[in-house]
């Protein structure tokens, strides 16, 4: 018999629903089994995630800059422009929505989860801190470029694969039992139903957000190539939908770059641009992970402001470069800078997982339709002639 393969989505919103249905049922010594469970796996991933940023910054830094060709600099350039315009974009609509959508009460949820002890806890503290982790990978990793040490390069670029297979292999597959634990808490006290709610009126205003960035993208790409946006845009429609399916990038990549030469990007440009941005322009997922951060800082009364928001930006623009190419790696990649930045605790960063992976396919459609406007600006600074013929 064909094994039958369920996606990350799907295995995430089954574990909400069953950590809201038993956590309704469950005696507290049931419900302490999955705290204990989540107490380990916190400390586990607290562990990881100075080595994430290490394993996946370093060798991304060295990557662009020993490859630093004008064209990749350019592309590069505007990869983490377009992220970063996305990122405050979603900060000052988020900003200004949520404040009213979301009730003061469901602060309350958190603390009340923590309330229930666990049997036994195991403390992993992480070998070098997150603000040390981000340091350290910038320096390394333009020493890398820079000086073309190449054995250093090799072991980080070893490194990466471990670090990319322990987040597929390891975190990815325990994340649905982690976010089931932390919804059971929550139903155990009385107050999921309060987040579940919290999530839907999230999830439809992020979405409308989508919508709009990639109208504003190819706006620009259309002024600067003098066409029409809406046309360029109505081109990339099969990228759209195909990356809503496979929630994969990488998986999207042939019909992104027929659909972007079809709109009139030389050859050429279009096979250097489409791969690279698949990897470095993460504009969608930029949106999500700021709207969400957002959303549960007003959900929990924490303070924030646009200077607070314009630094976790800044290094977020810098992190999704260095997202691996797995479901959910872009929010993997944020965890340094939620931690470090905005003071989020393991059990905020499971919230945000939940949210984010539960948008996945959305930001991921997002991300590579964007590309082709990225890939239609680079074409015309370039100056190529564009390709009449569609793949």
């Amino acid at each position: 018999m064909k094994k039958i393969k369920i996606g990350l989505l799907p295995r995430v919103l089954i574990a909400i629903v069953l950590g809201v249905t038993l956590g309704n049922f469950l005696p507290l010594w049931a419900v302490r089994i999955f705290v204990t469970f989540n107490d380990v796996f916190g400390h586990f991933l607290s562990f990881l995630i100075p080595l994430i940023i290490i394993g996946l910054v370093t060798p991304a830094i060295g990557d662009i800059g020993k490859n630093a060709g004008k064209l990749l600099l350019l592309t590069a350039a505007i990869a983490y422009g377009d992220t970063v315009f996305s990122g405050f974009f979603s900060y000052f609509t988020s900003a200004s929505l949520f404040p009213s959508l979301i009730s003061s009460h469901a602060a309350e949820t958190i603390a009340e989860t923590d309330a229930i002890e666990p049997f036994f806890t195991i403390n992993i503290p992480p070998m070098v801190d997150v603000m040390s982790a981000l340091i350290f990978s910038f320096i390394v990793g333009l020493g890398i470029a820079t000086s073309g040490a190449t054995t250093l390069k090799r072991f980080f670029d070893e490194f990466q694969r471990i670090i990319a297979k322990t987040i597929e292999k390891a975190l990815i597959p325990l994340l649905p039992l982690y976010i089931m634990g932390i919804f059971m808490g929550m139903a155990y006290t009385g107050q999921a139903w309060r987040i579940v709610q919290t999530f839907v009126a999230i999830i439809g205003i992020i979405f409308a957000m989508h919508i709009i960035l990639l109208m504003v993208q190819y706006a620009i790409a259309g002024a600067i190539v003098g066409r029409n946006p809406f046309k360029l845009l109505w081109k990339m429609l099969p990228a759209y939908f195909t990356a809503l399916g496979t929630s994969s990038s990488a998986a999207t990549i042939p019909v992104t770059l027929r659909q972007t030469i079809d709109n009139g990007v030389d050859r050429g440009i279009a096979g250097f641009t489409v791969p690279l941005c698949a990897t470095i322009h993460l504009s969608g997922s930029a949106m999500k992970i700021t709207a969400c951060a957002v959303a549960l800082m007003v959900m929990q009364g924490m303070h924030f402001d646009v200077t607070l928001f314009s630094g976790f930006i800044l290094m977020l623009g810098v992190m999704m470069v260095a997202a691996p190419g797995v479901p959910g790696g872009a929010i993997m990649a944020a965890l340094g800078v939620l931690q470090s930045i905005l003071g989020f605790d393991v059990s905020q960063q499971a919230l945000m997982i939940a949210l984010y992976i539960t948008m996945d396919s959305f930001g991921t459609a997002c991300n590579v339709t964007g590309d082709g406007a990225i890939a239609l600006i680079v074409n015309r600074i370039a100056g190529r002639k564009a390709t009449e013929q569609p793949v």
